[in-house]
């Protein structure tokens, strides 16, 4: 109970308030991952959409656990390693961020397009999207890194926490696009500037986060 509560005191809360706050705004910003969700949810009803989320979460503890493994035996080893992946992190979401600079600020709504499956089916197919999806491993190991945020507790832990902290966030977001599906669909139609705001609060956060990564210690 004493050492619960020692490694409670080493715990950075602003750091894991930092890492909610940074998963909040990128489950909100124009992606595959939730625009699929949109438009299932618009096209086949909530409740598709809701699978889809489900799967999407699910995804998400396969690439914790790789990561936590992984990345958790390279800090044991070599400060070094764990600096170059780090350094990784910071081109990596650079890269990002160029990318949403040079991409269309105008979001894309197609729900007549899309195909009409089971919701057992629309969890495997959220699942699989995102398990399958290499940038979804090679973003975990830009953005969790930087993330560390006890001195004391095991790093496995940590990257656990983090993982179920990103899932949490990302069942909220994506569940209430699910949910208010219509009414993010007409906002977003009607808003011209949705798009571009969107698009520049995600440049910001990508550039925060790299330039967060750079300046933090092990």
């Amino acid at each position: 109970m004493l050492e619960a509560l020692l490694i409670a005191l080493t715990i950075s809360y602003p750091i894991l308030g930092g890492f909610v706050l940074s998963t909040a705004i990128l489950g909100i910003s124009p992606g595959p991952d939730n625009i699929f969700v949109l438009t299932q949810s618009l096209a086949h009803g909530v409740k598709s959409g809701l699978a889809v989320v489900l799967g999407l979460a699910s995804g998400c503890l396969v690439h914790t656990t790789l990561l936590a493994f992984g990345v958790s035996e390279i800090i044991k080893r070599s400060d070094t390693l764990f600096w170059f992946i780090k350094l990784f992190g910071v081109v990596y979401l650079l890269y990002l961020a160029f990318k949403v600079f040079r991409s269309e600020a105008q979001i894309e709504i197609s729900a007549s397009k899309t195909f009409k499956k089971a919701p057992s089916k629309l969890f495997w197919t959220g699942f699989t999207m995102n398990v399958l999806n290499p940038k979804v491993t090679i973003f975990f190991l830009a953005f969790f890194p930087g993330f560390l945020f006890s001195t004391d507790m095991n790093h496995v832990l940590q990257f656990y926490v983090l993982g179920f902290l990103f899932i949490a966030v990302t069942l909220v977001i994506f569940g209430s696009i699910a949910l208010l599906s219509g009414s993010i669909s007409n906002l977003v139609t009607k808003n011209t500037k949705a798009g571009t705001i969107l698009k520049w609060t995600q440049i910001l956060v990508f550039v925060g986060i790299a330039v967060y990564l750079l300046l933090s210690d092990k």
